[in-house]
């Protein structure tokens, strides 16, 4: 069988016969891959603990018909290490990986900027210099603007004028003005957009001076757009303490 080198983040895993595993992938070049990993869950594997959920990976895989099989791997980052004894960056952390599997459907599709989005994601949410809700509504946000779907926060969504505007639709795009604001759109605070558009920009200075009240506005807003345009929501936010 052909093989090949890539370097990928673990998103999950299962169990497959008595000692095999499945495991799901985000290859910084060959996109989402399903992969087995062979005697894995045997106690004598070296390199079972490698291919747990948030650890980068250096892989060499084979090609097979249905699913590849992994026959190397060296771990580049153990990001489990710094998350599993937080609760707030593990959750968060879980929710990433989910929403990475959903918005890179294709398999074998590349999908290098959601990959480089998802590790520069995990690196901030261990390296605790941020807090975890603000890591992970600043990576939701871009993560959905690779995806196409790209949130307007300083113009209508709908015509365009610029400004800062007091409604929000996830259906329409973004912020609306009086104007065009549509039947169910939400109130939205004027500090809260700002944090939204420093949240999908990067602009950490602003993002560091807003108000838990506006925090916790926004983040409810991120939710909401996510799970419009994905159709359905993502399990694991329900585990997210905002």
């Amino acid at each position: 069988m052909p093989v090949y080198r890539d370097e990928a983040v673990v998103l999950r895993n299962q169990k497959l016969g008595e000692a095999d595993r499945i495991v799901t992938l985000l290859t910084r070049r060959h996109g989402r891959v399903r992969a087995v990993a062979r005697g894995v869950r045997r106690t004598t594997s070296r390199w079972g603990s490698r291919l747990e959920p948030f650890t980068h990976v250096d892989l060499q895989l084979a090609t097979g018909r249905s699913l590849d099989v992994v026959t190397q791997a060296v771990t580049i980052a153990p990001f489990s290490a710094g998350l599993g004894a937080d609760y707030d960056r593990y959750t968060a952390g879980t929710v990433m990986l989910e929403t990475a599997e959903r918005l890179v459907a294709e398999e074998k599709e590349p999908a290098v900027q959601q990959f480089l989005l998802l590790v520069g994601g995990l690196r901030a949410m261990t390296s605790g210099e941020r807090r975890p809700g603000e890591v992970l509504d600043s990576y939701l946000l871009r993560s959905m603007a690779v995806a196409g779907y790209a949130p307007s926060f300083e113009a209508c969504a709908r015509c365009g004028e610029l400004g800062t505007h007091g409604w929000f639709a996830p259906a329409a795009g973004g912020v609306l003005c009086r104007r065009c604001r549509v039947p169910g759109s939400a109130t939205v605070s004027p500090a809260a957009v700002a944090l939204l558009g420093a949240l999908l920009a990067g602009d950490w200075p602003v993002v560091a001076l807003a108000e838990d009240r506006h925090r916790r506005e926004a983040g409810g807003l991120v939710a909401a757009y996510v799970a419009w345009h994905l159709e359905r929501g993502l399990r694991s936010l329900a585990y997210v303490e905002r």
